[in-house]
């Protein structure tokens, strides 16, 4: 078998199925672009204007600049993912997984009457997704073409919880200073598999001759990982106000206890034993400004770098037999956000919001990201907060990302070479419900 075709089918089995992993929410990259309804409808364009207690994992110096409050969001995560084999003579196949819940709570409250401290913080939900795929032809057999075809598997259920204490300081009318230790637990499993029928009658009644190339990591990993958010918020005047924050990355170490064969390549099976994937988290850097052209319209502006290349180039899973990962070649991101805000009525707030990121993956590096593909750029969204009374308030939002596609490049003249023939897609909607209380 010639070397691009091991290459390739070693990337497909091996390389997505970490990468499903890692691509979990896949809109800024793996990123929300914002946490809870509040700025899931400013499309993420918050590092100047907080506005809900969730801007403790976003800019913790905005929980100064807020009123004492506690809020409590619910968003339901629906994007849409398929696989496109057909050029290369296998088949099209979507993940019968569509809806995920994601909750977020967030407190903001000073830390004694008429101090000029903050306490505040919350714990999101930042991912609680997976992918199932039914069987599905991949191509014919490279070593003979004429016979059954290789068969694709895939399925992953990932989690992310974040937990985010945060002090912040008011120095002045002017400045606000804030710092949040964030606390992060990941749980993850996968199978990801290239099947070989080439001596079997019926793929759906019969068990394959061989695992081509597979990893099976469903007995589910977990582990806890740290870091820390740095935020500053400083009103220039009555009309301008800017923000900036800084996040770090932060490291996972997901320890399977995986038996012989869980791991196979080119149909050789890996032995048993512990293998360890290591997850990290990008870093990232916000800075925006908002301006109040009237008392009841504010408009925000954000740029955002999320250093994805860092810790998405190479993944690694290390265990016996020298096996050590793949490399995803993402590039880092940068992210546009803008948003308006409008005070309807003493009690009704409407906003809506435009948020762009050029995809960190491309035609030359999607047979690496066959599984929730990180590749959607743009999102629009609209939203609302209404005040009940001086306590009770409700929001909701939603957010529309378009579908993008990419199409492996062809490495080879053969009509069977996967390389030729992978195509990756994926849009997004999600609605997201707030209520919220005020202290």
């Amino acid at each position: 078998m010639n070397q691009i075709v091991k290459r390739t089918l070693l990337a497909a089995s091996v390389a997505a199925a970490v990468g499903m992993v890692s691509n979990a929410h896949a809109t800024n990259g793996y990123e929300l672009i914002g946490v809870g309804a509040y700025q899931m409808g400013m499309a993420g364009a918050v590092v100047s204007a907080p506005g809900s207690a969730m801007t403790a994992i976003t800019n913790p110096a905005g929980i100064a600049a807020i009123a004492p409050q506690a809020d409590f969001s619910l968003e339901a995560f629906l994007p849409k993912r398929s696989l496109d084999f057909t050029k290369g003579g296998g088949a099209k196949s979507s993940s019968d997984v569509n809806m995920y819940g994601i909750p977020a709570i967030g407190w903001s409250a000073p830390t004694s009457e008429g101090s000029n401290v903050y306490f505040g913080g919350g714990m999101y939900g930042t991912s609680g997704m997976g992918v199932d795929y039914p069987q599905t032809k991949y191509s014919p057999n490279p070593m003979a073409p004429t016979t059954n075809s290789l068969y694709f598997r895939g399925y992953g259920n990932l989690s992310l919880w974040q937990m985010a204490p945060a002090l912040a300081w008011k120095v002045n009318d002017k400045l606000s200073l804030g710092a949040a230790l964030d606390i992060g637990y990941m749980s993850a499993s996968f199978q990801q598999q290239i099947v070989d029928y080439s001596n079997t009658a019926n793929p759906n009644t019969s068990a394959p001759n061989q695992v081509f190339n597979g990893v099976n990591m469903t007995r589910s990993a977990s582990a806890f990982g740290l870091g820390i958010t740095l935020g500053a918020l400083y009103k220039i005047n009555h009309m301008w106000t800017v923000g900036a924050s800084y996040t770090s990355s932060q490291s996972y170490k997901l320890k399977y206890n995986l038996a012989y064969g869980d791991i196979t390549s080119m149909g050789v099976a890996y032995p048993g034993g512990r293998y360890t994937l290591t997850m990290k988290t990008p870093q990232t850097f916000a800075v925006g400004a908002t301006v109040n052209p009237t008392s009841a319209l504010s408009v925000s502006g954000q740029i955002k770098y999320i250093g994805w290349h860092e810790v998405m180039n190479n993944l690694s899973i290390t265990g016996p037999k020298n096996y050590n990962g793949f490399t995803p070649h993402w590039k880092n991101q940068t992210v546009y956000a803008v948003a308006a805000n409008y005070q309807v009525t003493p009690a009704l707030q409407v906003r809506g919001g435009f948020n762009y990121g050029k995809s960190p993956i491309d035609s030359s590096s999607a047979v690496y990201n066959m599984i929730l593909p990180a590749v959607v750029e743009q999102h629009y969204t609209v939203g609302f907060s209404y005040q009940l009374n001086k306590h009770w308030g409700i929001g909701g939002a939603y957010m529309y990302a378009p579908k993008v596609s990419f199409t492996a490049p062809a490495s080879s003249g053969s009509p069977t070479d996967p390389n030729n023939s992978q195509k990756i897609d994926l849009s997004e909607q999600a609605v997201a419900f707030n209520i919220g209380y005020k202290f």
